[in-house]
């Protein structure tokens, strides 16, 4: 038996769950694209201005900039390992009227940087909280903050990627 896209089910119900798998599917882009230096693929998951907080486990102040901004100074941060891995599982989304959304998601993300001081990983373990906006494109990120829950490794080599770029990492 052959489906048809002619008859899919457009009452709200259908619709709101193919909203939350649009939003899972921007979640997987943004760790696909991080770990496989596809940088207009992570590009794809945000809307033009981006407000970014990993100030909870790096430090670093909240910042809100252009997404391009965003894109140009994570590249060479994470380029400069030698693998990352980011596991984002666990969705829970919760609606805002019809164009916006929140997306708290479990992360793990690997990151492997040899080098001769020490452990050559570190591992953050916590969970996103990503703020979504449906725009002409689709669902897009406007917001992301990264609460690390604790981190295993070597924190340093984190400390040295991040001195590779001028926003928050």
């Amino acid at each position: 038996m052959t489906l048809s896209c002619e008859s899919v089910d457009d009452t709200p119900a259908v619709r709101r769950l193919l909203d939350r798998a649009a939003i899972v599917e921007v979640q997987t882009r943004y760790a696909t694209g991080t770990d496989s230096r596809d940088w207009d693929l992570f590009r794809s998951c945000f809307t033009a201005e981006v407000e970014i907080d990993f100030s909870d486990g790096f430090g670093r102040p909240a910042v809100r900039l252009p997404a391009g901004e965003w894109v140009a100074a994570t590249a060479p941060r994470m380029e400069s390992f030698a693998a990352t891995q980011h596991l984002i599982a666990n969705h829970v989304i919760t609606f805002d009227g019809e164009h916006r959304a929140t997306c708290v998601a479990s992360v793990l993300a690997s990151h492997h940087r040899p080098n001769p001081t020490g452990d050559s990983d570190l591992v953050v373990h916590g969970y996103y909280t990503n703020r979504f906006e449906r725009t002409a494109d689709g669902w897009r990120i406007a917001g992301v903050r990264l609460t690390p829950l604790w981190m295993t490794g070597n924190f340093g080599i984190m400390t040295s990627a991040m001195s590779s770029g001028t926003a928050a990492s």
